[in-house]
């Protein structure tokens, strides 16, 4: 199994340097920008990494760089480039945040710290480094920090457990579970959003990126833990299909934001495929107002914006009586199964 592992750099100093070797990695990849749009332009070819890397060949020297970046720069380029199917890419420059990848033998690890081009870093090391690495890069935050990414090969994790759930997507609760767990909603941006508005009306520049990445990482902490619960004790996880982008134009919007949807989402769906697990994505037009019961529709249920303070709900066909957002949940994870063509 791949997995990366991420480590901040001890040394202030370390900061000048890695900037250094940054320009001349965007030098690198503007160039690739350039010439590709010339060869589409004027030949009707679209280079490929192997052909960027023949063409900046010898550069590694003069632009103080190990050969390997230049090479991964150039394959980067190019993956990007397909995926995004542009002809160009965005130009890197000052604004770009500092970006140095390198393959496995462009770094010597010795302890604590790591060795690139002759200048050796230190890091804090949260956890060990593992002896298996393939790639890996030095990236930048907005706030200047500098990290060491590594991706490594790992053991297998441990497997889910055999077991099913439906998750209902919500902006009061994070995430509601067909067993009736909870997963509260934090938000952390309207926790901070008085501090940061101060701090904009001031003009604290660092002041506003350090709320920024509180604001980030404690979301990001929460989103992590919750998923590694869910993926360690499902198998088959079904979630809803809401789309943030629609909800997004509504007055909803920075509740939308803060809730990090797309983020869970993609999680949850890594995690499980990575312990043997399966994440279903579900339409779930109606959940809410079908009986998850009697699977009658609309009867006794909240319907439109009017309903969206209703919490719970007496089906008028059955009796039964249903937590709003459980009961969406356990919707979803019938559909789910159905889609999988289980009973």
């Amino acid at each position: 199994m791949v997995k990366t592992y991420k480590y901040r750099i001890k040394d202030a100093s370390a900061s000048k340097k890695l900037m250094a070797i940054a320009r001349s990695v965007n030098f690198v990849w503007n160039y690739c920008n350039e010439i590709s749009l010339y060869a589409i332009k004027n030949r009707s070819k679209f280079l490929s990494g192997f052909d960027l890397s023949n063409l900046t060949k010898g550069s590694s020297k003069e632009l103080f760089l190990h050969s390997q970046t230049v090479q991964a720069i150039c394959e980067e380029y190019a993956l990007r480039r397909q995926k995004a199917k542009k002809i160009k890419l965005r130009w890197r420059g000052k604004r770009s945040l500092g970006w140095i990848p390198f393959k496995k033998t462009g770094v010597k690890i010795s302890g604590d710290s790591v060795t690139y081009c002759g200048n050796t870093f230190r890091l804090f090391l949260s956890r060990d480094i593992p002896a298996t690495i393939k790639t890996g890069s030095f990236s930048q935050d907005a706030r200047g920090r500098w990290y060491f990414n590594v991706v490594c090969e790992v053991e297998e994790p441990i497997r889910s457990a055999a077991g099913e759930v439906g998750i209902d997507l919500g902006l009061k609760d994070l995430a509601n579970l067909s067993n009736g767990q909870k997963y509260k909603a934090n938000k952390y941006y309207r926790k901070y959003q008085r501090i940061l508005a101060l701090s904009q009306k001031d003009g604290k520049k660092k002041r506003i990126k350090a709320i920024h990445a509180k604001i980030a990482n404690s979301r990001k902490d929460e989103i992590q833990k919750m998923s590694h619960e869910v993926t360690r004790d499902f198998s088959l996880i079904c979630v809803g299909d809401v789309s943030s982008v629609k909800l997004a134009k509504t007055k909803l919007a920075k509740s939308i934001y803060d809730a990090s949807w797309s983020q869970l989402k993609s999680c949850l769906e890594y995690k499980s495929i990575a312990r043997g697990g399966m994440l279903v994505n579900v339409n779930e037009h109606m959940t809410t107002q079908t009986c998850s019961n009697c699977l009658s529709t609309g009867v006794g249920a909240p319907k439109g914006a009017k309903g969206l303070g209703i919490r719970e709900w007496v089906c008028s066909s059955c009796g039964s009586t249903h937590d709003r957002d459980t009961n969406a949940a356990l919707n979803i994870l019938r559909l789910g199964r159905q889609s999988l063509g289980l009973k």
